[in-house]
């Protein structure tokens, strides 16, 4: 018998709630390989008996389990720890230090033609879908200003007015060094962390570092087009694997690495980019070991971690990184506003001193001033605050969207409700095209834009992503109406 009551603690004056203590513990004792695949957890009230909690306890945490995929439910059996785990393997380390044209310019120079796809510009009235932003009008906007005036008006506000570390303010590195351990599971101190203009800045700078011409880096085959152009940019070769309601395939990803040397694997694992879809605690695991084995990278793009709708957030694949082979990126960018260019990138000291490097060449440094206000817009619990409010806020939207597009276009679309994020991934079905869609949306006021982005490899998935959480209820209502209109006028056409 397993000594649960001697293995669990709880701390009841924790802020975090009693379940989601005991689920992170019940996952470090199956990352330890303590509680091994296929061994039965006690029945809820037995457990509860041995904690001294209530039964509902560890019902919940039993469920938020089985939501993330280390266990499994059997009916009338009980609760396993999930049989095809694999072992999370362990390494002990060692100390180790185009085409050129030209143009009216006056000049020539180089031109990389798929980089040149500059957004139109939109006329006041219309309503433009996007693939999932933020609200701007929800942005805490008076509380960081208060923040940043406090700053400026200090006498000794002119040191943060010169050139800086290039490794980002170090307040700043120190706070999010905190709340990533304390929020994403992370063991990191500040020489971990990078702090980037954005999630962009961060994979741009990690793929310099990682990737020299025809080096290979794996990706989805629906994937997040700027991570695509990236690597591009590069010059790597770009293998695509598979993606489906559980993730990226990691089987065809072994198969991949037995054929060719792979420099990395870009994933985004809490909600895929750019059809939502969680990455399952064992391909979680199976490209952890798949990394350690083959010697890659793995660039973890956690873009929306904070946004979940139906559970808490899932801990990213850097929470399980005991190999170093895990660069983690993220922002404020998403959660706050776009306009707060302050990002992190998160590795081994080492990858990070040299990202330093090769950053001070490229950006030198960012908006230290702006750095300082959120170092203490995340100390003071502000951050926390703001994105337990848009949460709420975003539910319901979400909610109102899936609601509306069931009710009005079921005939014309299907999705997935997602669990998280801030868009849908809407397909349309197969009788009908984008293209026709988009220029028949357009007549409505609405612009649906560069909807073939999203298949570059011309799969024919027939879909698009539609962001919900930047509409307020009444912009959702206007949206669905003119979508309506638009597949009625198509429907008309077809049959005439």
């Amino acid at each position: 018998m397993f000594p649960f009551k001697t293995s669990l603690h709880l701390n009841r004056a924790s802020s975090q709630p009693l379940y989601l203590q005991l689920s992170k513990q019940i996952i470090q004792l199956i990352k330890e390989n303590r509680l091994q695949p296929g061994v039965k957890l006690p029945g809820s009230r037995v457990l509860s008996e041995l904690l001294e909690v209530h039964r509902k306890t560890i019902v919940a945490c039993y469920e938020e389990l089985l939501l993330q995929g280390w266990v499994e439910s059997i009916p009338k059996k009980g609760t396993f720890i999930h049989k095809d785990l694999p072992e999370l393997q362990q390494v002990n380390f060692k100390n180790e230090t185009k085409e050129n044209v030209t143009l009216n310019a006056g000049f020539s120079f180089y031109r990389k033609d798929f980089l040149a796809n500059t957004p139109k510009q939109v006329s006041q009235g219309f309503i433009t879908v996007n693939d999932g932003i933020s609200d701007g009008r929800l942005t805490p906007i008076n509380e960081i200003a208060r923040i940043y005036r406090r700053f400026t008006s200090r006498k000794d506000a002119y040191k943060h007015l010169s050139y800086g570390s290039v490794y980002g303010n170090e307040k700043l590195r120190i706070e999010l060094a905190n709340y990533l351990n304390n929020t994403r599971g992370l063991q990191l101190s500040k020489e971990n962390v990078l702090i980037t203009r954005g999630s962009q800045n961060g994979i741009y700078i990690a793929s310099e570092l990682l990737l020299k011409p025809s080096d290979v880096i794996i990706v989805g085959n629906t994937n997040y087009i700027a991570a695509d152009l990236t690597f591009k940019n590069q010059n790597a070769k770009i293998l695509r694997v598979s993606v489906d309601e559980n993730g990226l395939n990691t089987k065809e990803i072994e198969q991949l690495c037995k054929k060719n040397v792979i420099k990395a694997v870009y994933v985004t694992s809490h909600h895929h980019h750019p059809t939502t879809v969680t990455l399952s605690a064992e391909r979680r695991i199976h490209l952890l070991n798949l990394a350690q084995q083959y010697q890659f990278a793995i660039i973890e793009d956690d873009y929306d971690y904070d946004f979940n709708y139906n559970h808490s957030p899932i801990l990213p694949l850097a929470s399980h990184d005991v190999n170093r082979n895990v660069i983690y990126i993220g922002s404020v960018c998403k959660t706050v506003a776009p306009v707060f260019r302050v990002g992190y990138l998160i590795a081994s000291k080492e990858f990070v001193d040299e990202a330093a490097g090769y950053r001070r060449i490229v950006d030198r440094q960012g908006d230290a001033l702006l750095e300082l206000t959120f170092a203490e817009f995340i100390k003071s619990g502000d951050l926390d605050r703001h994105i337990k409010k848009v949460m709420k806020i975003y539910k319901v939207r979400r909610d109102l969207m899936c609601a509306l597009l069931t009710k009005h276009l079921s005939e014309y679309f299907s999705f997935e409700i997602p669990k998280g994020g801030m868009a849908i991934w809407l397909k349309l079905h197969a009788a009908y095209s984008w293209g026709k869609v988009a220029e028949l949306a357009l007549k409505e006021h609405l612009v649906i834009g560069d909807w073939f982005r999203y298949d570059p490899q011309n799969t024919s998935h027939n879909a698009i992503r539609l962001g919900f959480a930047s509409y307020n209820e009444e912009e959702i209502r206007e949206l669905v109406i003119k979508l309506t209109n638009a597949m009625k006028a198509y429907v008309m056409e077809k049959s005439s």
